[in-house]
């Protein structure tokens, strides 16, 4: 940082190393950003032992300060990034005492730092639990550091989950398609302006050149009307030199901003569920996508239905009610789901447990533990829901595998898929990913049989991949 130093005759820079309240003063400062502000702090006065305190340097809300004028002076940064600095600012401070949400920091849940109180509009604090550490549970902060009690406490994995449906709902494939709308619109307006813009250069051009014309046609010695308009002249190629920087810089946006491919980003669309879902995927970056659509939740209990009252406030003015149902004592979020657990109650008693774990595995179900199913883990659910065992010689009278039914016609399996698709095979699941079932009379119909030559006979023809490229796209 320059300072001047002490001889008033000479006056000099010295120069220091910056720190973190002379930077933090530098870019607070409404001067950074070309504004004079005065009256941004007051004097505030309580009454300790009957006796008055004053006490000076607190900080006024912008709207409270005595003067401010914006344009002052020109500035280093414009109003409106001056403006969105401080809010980045206030959102990662996180030891003092702010009312406003939190910016996203990592960890175990997507909704720390976006959870308000419905009930003492205090900003809520996240705890992490559990083995891994992980296991989030959210408390009020009246209760965390004034005691009070009637303020919301509950663990939050289940609100996690039923928000990242809400933000995943936001983000499917109309959400996208009216995106790309908007943008394609927007591009509309861009190409609009630029137009008129080139429409404004030609007329400065015009307008420069006829001011020369006028400078080159005056008397020489008719000082102050040649005066005139070499002054003229000048403010006119000043107005052809901004218009030039304008058209150059939107040139240049135009270059840069990429190209969207809208079947590649409606297919990552469709895929969005399983990414966001993935392991690997950043905590911190999905509490950046939730911030940008959401500005708080507010938070509160209904008692008579035991229910977590989630009111989002989305970004854009929107509202929505969200109800989770509170854990109940003992409860957490260590259990299998029920859908799992009803696809193992349907399949058990007709197929081996092998089939058993790989059709979870197809279907995207993990254990309690976030692990994927095996033998083993299937046995020991049976055993706890009592449910009957499968053994290859006990099964009851199988019908025919897809690969079975594929053997017996002596074709592929893609082509005993596509005969079900067409329903000329009658084949049957007892839950979509198990594996299909299909009869032995079914296999041996005339119906089959002649759709087996004419595909032999008029195969499909192939789609071709550039570059060698597999399609993401089943051709099935």
């Amino acid at each position: 940082m320059p300072a001047l130093g002490n001889n008033s005759t000479s006056p000099r820079i010295t120069w220091r190393s910056p720190s973190y309240s002379h930077i933090l003063a530098v870019v607070s400062n409404p001067m950074y950003a070309g504004a004079y502000a005065f009256g941004k702090t007051e004097v505030r006065t309580i009454v300790i032992d009957g006796q008055a305190r004053k006490s000076d340097g607190h900080q006024k809300p912008m709207e409270q300060w005595t003067v401010l004028i914006k344009d002052h002076h020109p500035g280093y940064i414009t109003w409106e990034q001056f403006e969105r600095n401080q809010l980045i600012l206030s959102e990662n401070t996180y030891m003092e005492s702010r009312m406003g949400r939190k910016s996203g920091r990592g960890g175990g849940s997507l909704l720390a730092g976006l959870l308000r109180c419905g009930r003492c509009g205090r900003m809520m604090g996240v705890h992490y639990s559990g083995h891994d550490g992980k296991t989030p549970s959210f408390r009020c902060r009246a209760q965390t550091n004034y005691g009070l009690k009637g303020c919301p406490i509950f663990h939050g994995w289940r609100a996690d989950q039923a928000i990242s449906s809400e933000l995943l709902k936001a983000l499917e494939g109309p959400a996208v398609e009216a995106a790309l709308e908007a943008s394609q619109r927007v591009a509309q307006q861009d190409t609009a302006w630029r137009e008129a813009l080139a429409l404004e250069l030609e007329q400065a051009e015009y307008e420069a050149r006829l001011a020369q014309r006028r400078y080159e046609a005056v008397d020489p010695d008719n000082r102050l009307v040649a005066s005139e308009l070499e002054t003229r002249w000048n403010s006119a190629l000043a107005r052809v030199r901004e218009l030039q920087v304008k058209t150059e810089k939107s040139e240049s946006i135009t270059r840069a901003a990429p190209v969207v491919d809208k079947e590649a980003l409606l297919a990552l669309a469709e895929d969005l569920a399983a990414l966001w879902n993935a392991p690997a995927t950043d905590m911190k970056l999905k509490q950046r996508i939730a911030r940008i659509l959401i500005q708080e939740i507010v938070v509160s209990f209904d008692e008579k239905t035991s229910e977590i009252v989630l009111i989002i406030h989305w970004n854009g003015g929107r509202h929505s009610e969200l109800r989770v149902r509170k854990n109940k004592t003992g409860h957490h979020n260590r259990t299998t789901k029920a859908e799992a657990i009803d696809v193992i109650r349907r399949m058990s008693s007709r197929y081996p447990d092998d089939q058993i774990a790989a059709t979870l595995n197809r279907l995207g179900f993990r254990t309690a533990f976030d692990l994927t199913w095996t033998t083993l883990r299937i046995q020991t659910l049976r055993h706890r829901f009592d449910l009957p065992a499968c053994n290859s010689s006990q099964c009851p009278p199988a019908m025919l595998t897809l690969e079975q039914a594929a053997e017996r016609l002596r074709t592929n399996r893609k082509t005993v898929r596509r005969l079900i698709e067409k329903k000329i095979l009658p084949a049957t699941q007892i839950v979509p990913g198990a594996p299909w079932e299909i009869s032995e009379e079914s296999v041996q119909s005339s119906a089959v049989m002649e759709a087996i030559k004419r595909m032999a006979t008029h195969p499909r023809p192939r789609t071709e991949n550039r570059e060698g490229q597999e399609s993401l796209f089943s051709t099935v």
